[in-house]
């Protein structure tokens, strides 16, 4: 029985709505409703960051529940509660703090009071003179709603600090609460694949076949249907967690077995997987969601990223290039208008972020996001505009006329996105890419020349490519038919290739002089010699299936522990050779962002 003593006594001990809910079997609303008839809520304590010598300017608050005095004295301005990212993991990193951060600077600079909500005191979001007052609170509905309605809020930000508060915003809303931006109902149609097809459907774009499973038996069914490959993840992922492309009934029967749980309410997306298709990220700002009709609006595409590697790469680990370097035209117009009728039909006031896939010509859509992406960040540096601070303004109802950004940037220079990895903390670690997420940072490389801006993305990620020596190259059979052609850009750089006999007969076939060394179960000396004695200065080396073979997996993790640069693709291969070629003809110099961005309009 939960007594008014008894609930009282659990709130004190930290127990949330949801787990009082849980083990006295009603819903959460249910007990927050009972809380509040008793007149059970928190205080807020004050963490004075000045230690009482002066007025603190940026108070901190906590929450609780035991007795003492509420120490927030809320002002009569308009605020607008931001909600941060929570904890920094793979998946959900400093990009959407970047983001809440400038959307913080800019509704200060349109005289809003901003309300930080946070759980993380290792960000710039809740730093002193970040917001105007910051809640170290849990991003949950319970902690959220109390802060708005103790502060009495005019709006909350739901969409800059990603998946783990867009989680929250139907749930907001139905409370009360006034979500400023792009709508969750619109953000609910991007997220539910039956709404998201039907609006495709109805626009016309196309997309992978696909459908959704809840059990394994459904799993298969779709998967023979498609064929495989297919891209199995969990509904509502963060980061590509659980996210894999499976070739066989044997794999993804494992994966729907020990990787996922599948239910009604959380269903396994399956998705006919595009193999060797390029892939594309598009950011983009609208305002058509503050206007009746949204033909009135104004939608500007920020900036098209096309990723190095083919599809299947998750796009926080994809080396990607501003603007794309290898599509066409038409496909470049034809991404341009999918972005713009998708904006439209959702009504976007704020960002907006698509993922295309392009093959044989065709455009597909992988995914929209209604909302701020890791890219953000990257793209406002790279064009020089902050769209993060724009978006926000426009959130809280200023349009792009009168912020004055109407019209694509268009700039001069290439921008190359190069992500940074941890491979080096976990000795044999593979550290082949796949749809699930696993970098920690990502660095960017500028330049008039492409070569010579993934040159310098190289070296910032702190594995500076070559100018000469020795390449080891192993690839998959799958890889065979098109090795010949990459070896070939490096022998005319004047690299020496060594390969193990399966490749070395590829790359013989295709007149290439080749030197020849033992496979490792073969005999010695071998690739890992070779890599311990700094005898190999570059490695290509792709993986051979879904469950790569032990000796691969060596090589890969000993490349990454003697710091030998390292490319598990094709694709990143290539770009690696134009890097190299750039830097022999020319070397490369040093500017700051500003004199890229004033030098090429």
């Amino acid at each position: 029985m939960l007594t008014p003593e008894l609930l009282a006594k659990a709130k004190s001990h930290g127990f949330s709505d949801r787990q009082i809910a849980s083990l006295t079997g009603c819903s959460e609303d249910e007990v927050r409703a009972e809380r509040h008839r008793l007149g059970l809520l928190p205080a807020y304590r004050l963490v004075d960051t000045c230690a009482a010598e002066f007025a603190a300017f940026t108070p901190y608050y906590y929450s609780s529940y035991d007795r003492g005095d509420d120490e927030v004295t809320p002002s009569d301005r308009r605020k607008v509660m931001i909600l941060g990212g929570g904890p920094n993991r793979i998946g959900q990193g400093i990009e959407f703090d970047y983001c809440c951060v400038h959307a913080a600077f800019a509704l200060k600079e349109d005289d809003f009071e901003t309300i930080m909500v946070n759980s993380n005191p290792e960000t710039v979001s809740t730093d002193y003179d970040t917001s105007d007052r910051l809640y170290f609170e849990p991003l949950t509905l319970e902690d959220v709603l109390h802060i708005y309605h103790r502060e009495k809020c005019w709006g909350a930000i739901a969409q800059f600090g990603g998946q783990t508060p867009l989680n929250l915003a139907l749930g907001l809303q139905a409370n009360g609460v006034n979500i400023i931006g792009t709508s969750p109902q619109s953000i609910e149609m991007a997220e539910d694949r039956k709404l998201f097809a039907a609006m495709l459907n109805k626009l016309g774009i196309a997309q992978p076949a696909n459908g959704t499973a809840t059990n394994e038996a459904e799993a298969l069914e779709i998967a023979r249907g498609l064929g495989y490959p297919v891209l199995v993840r969990p509904s509502f992922v963060l980061g590509g967690r659980a996210m894999q492309i499976v070739y066989s009934d044997a794999e993804l029967q494992h994966y729907m077995r020990f990787a996922v749980e599948a239910s009604r309410k959380r269903p396994v997306l399956v998705d006919k997987f595009l193999e060797d298709a390029i892939e594309v990220d598009v950011d983009c700002i609208a305002d058509v969601g503050n206007f009746d009709n949204p033909e009135d609006g104004t939608i500007v595409v920020g900036g098209m990223l096309e990723h190095i590697e083919f599809a299947g790469v998750h796009s926080g680990d994809a080396a990607m290039v501003l603007p794309p370097h290898t599509l066409s035209d038409r496909t470049i117009q034809t991404i341009r208008e999918h972005t713009h009728a998708m904006t439209r039909e959702l009504r976007v006031s704020g960002l907006m972020n698509v993922q295309y896939a392009v093959k044989d010509e065709v455009v597909y859509v992988l995914e929209v996001n209604p909302r701020a992406s890791r890219t953000v960040p990257f793209v406002s540096k790279a064009i020089g505009v902050p769209l993060a601070k724009l978006a926000a303004k426009v959130m809280a109802g200023r349009t792009l006329k009168e912020l004055g950004f109407t019209g694509e940037v268009r700039r001069n220079y290439w921008a190359v996105k190069e992500s940074v990895f941890p491979f080096n903390r976990f000795p044999g670690q593979d550290i082949v890419l796949t749809p699930e997420m696993r970098s920690t940072g990502e660095v960017m490389g500028i330049d008039a020349d492409l070569g010579i801006a993934y040159a310098k993305s190289q070296m910032a990620a702190g594995s500076p490519l070559p100018l000469s020596g020795r390449l080891f190259i192993s690839v998959s059979d799958a890889h065979k038919p098109h090795v010949g052609e990459v070896a070939r850009l490096f022998a005319d750089l004047g690299f020496r290739i060594v390969s193990t006999s399966g490749t070395a007969e590829v790359l013989m076939q295709a007149g290439l002089e080749v030197e020849t060394v033992f496979k490792l179960q073969e005999g010695r000396p071998n690739a890992l010699d070779l890599l311990k004695n700094r005898e190999i200065q570059l490695v290509i080396n792709t993986p051979s299936g879904q469950v790569p073979r032990a000796d691969e997996v060596k090589i890969r993790s000993t490349a990454v522990l003697t710091g030998t640069p390292i490319m598990t693709t094709l694709g990143g291969a290539r770009a690696a050779a134009l890097g190299i070629a750039a830097l022999k003809k020319s070397g490369y110099d040093v500017k700051p962002l500003q004199a890229f961005h004033g030098e090429h309009p």
